[in-house]
């Protein structure tokens, strides 16, 4: 088998768990290794270190696959690892849908498996993988024994590799759509058209998280428990509103919450559960909000649900200057013509905000403008939270490391005028392991931060 010799100057971050060899840390390559084949890599003393699959044409010329000796990735070898990826998760996840393999974390570079159910979404993304689609495949059904695998290819970074972007059924007669269950909610995933794989796994505990902020409103809104006695009957704890009225509405302790980059409208749907009176759920595609919708009326929730499709930095932006204006007209000395209509309109303001963007930042290059991009989306969101509120805020770029994102936060912080307190902070969930020295499996930040003004 062929053979990669390391540089002895190199940076030993393989040796460190890391599973990626860059083409200039190698300084020879014995034998005529064949693209997408396995090669031995040694170190500059000729110590053996790991096997890895070889493509000369990508900069990331060697992957590792096993820290042994490995003669071939056949079927055996993918059950194995596939059968160690099951029992993680069945460990630390409920239910049967979640990421079953996550690449370098799941000691397999360049292979994503969703499991949605009974349907498993596949991606290929480099020359290594891409060769070994049958004995996926096959050790797929081996293990899992689907009733069919789709695959999802269809991802620019294949490029990188010299390879096409693809998508279509490997397995089975596939479905567009598949229903899954998370923590209790149904959602219907579009595993041909949607984002990705068709849904997005690893907000999954932190989508859990927002449960206690969605309900203990009530109070502020003037409705407090009283004991009631109506005749003949036992005293009874009602809420009652400051006209001393019964409030029959069920949700009246829920929070008013407003959803950006809803995509399937996941956090709509945890707000709703967890009693949220109102969510406005919006996106700028058509296509997902058709999706949030569809899922909304699965779970029963479409009488608290609306639906705005925006630009969702617009729309802040245009909330924003509505409610400045309407705080100049509140300010102003004298007897306010309120016949004139703001010129501004929105001013709208919510209990919760959730700010769930795209990477911003794909490339160290493009952090800079990154930082001008979380900077203003916060700083909107933070103004249209209600006083004592909340701001769910989440980045999955993973340029944007954790403490940058956090001083980008308090610097639109302090632009707002907020003082901010973090009482939640988390990264992706128990179906995205990180390992450690692997630092771009730590991609995703998630925190909640009650938002207060000085005026304390």
């Amino acid at each position: 088998m062929a053979s990669v010799i390391l540089h002895k100057s190199r940076k030993k971050r393989l040796e460190q768990g890391h599973p990626w060899v860059y083409k200039n840390e190698i300084e020879l390559v014995e034998g005529e290794p064949l693209p997408g084949s396995l090669v031995q890599i040694y170190d500059h003393r000729r110590k053996f270190l790991a096997s890895g699959y070889y493509n000369p044409a990508s900069q990331i010329t060697v992957r590792a696959v096993s820290y042994l000796p490995l003669e071939r990735m056949d079927v055996d070898f993918f059950a194995a690892r596939f059968s160690e990826c099951l029992n993680h998760r069945q460990r630390f996840v409920d239910g049967d849908s979640y990421r079953l393999v996550y690449g370098e974390a799941d000691f397999l570079p360049g292979l994503i498996v969703d499991r949605f159910a009974d349907v498993l979404v596949v991606q290929l993304l480099t020359l290594g993988m891409d060769h070994c689609r049958e004995a996926i495949v096959e050790a797929l059904v081996k293990v899992l024994g689907p009733t069919a695998i789709y695959e999802r290819s269809d991802v620019s970074v294949r490029e990188m590799e010299g390879l096409e972007q693809v998508k279509g059924p490997l397995y089975g007669d596939a479905p567009r759509y598949v229903t899954i269950l998370e923590n209790g909610l149904k959602i219907k995933v579009d595993i041909e058209q949607g984002q990705k794989t068709g849904y997005f796994f690893d907000q999954r505990e932190n989508r859990a998280s927002i449960k206690p902020i969605m309900t203990g409103w009530g109070r502020r809104n003037g409705i407090e428990l009283k004991e009631i006695v109506e005749l003949g009957e036992e005293p009874k704890l009602l809420p009652v509103n400051s006209k001393g009225k019964v409030v029959t509405f069920p949700y009246w302790d829920g929070a008013s919450v407003l959803e950006c980059f809803s995509h399937t409208g996941s956090f709509t749907l945890h707000a709703c559960k967890y009693g949220a009176k109102k969510v406005t759920c919006l996106d700028i595609s058509e296509h997902a909000i058709e999706s949030a919708r569809v899922n909304v009326e699965l779970n029963g929730f479409t009488d608290r649900v609306e639906f705005v499709v925006a630009d969702a930095f617009d729309y802040l932006r245009s909330q924003a200057k509505g409610m400045d204006e309407r705080t100049r007209r509140a300010l102003k000395e004298g007897k306010v013509d309120t016949s004139v209509p703001m010129t501004a309109g929105g001013g709208r303001t919510w209990d919760v905000v959730i700010l769930d963007p795209p990477a911003f930042a794909k490339t160290r290059s493009a952090v800079k403008g990154a930082c001008r991009g979380y900077k203003e989306i916060n700083l909107q969101g933070l103004k249209l939270v209600n006083e004592g509120g909340y701001l769910v805020t989440a980045s999955c770029s993973y340029h944007m490391r954790p403490d940058l994102f956090l001083q980008t936060i308090q610097d639109a912080a302090a632009d707002a005028g907020k003082i901010l307190r973090l009482v939640e902070w988390r990264a992706a969930g128990k179906d995205h392991p990180q390992i450690l020295g692997v630092d771009e499996g730590h991609y995703l930040k998630f925190a909640i931060f009650e938002v207060r003004s000085k005026t304390f």
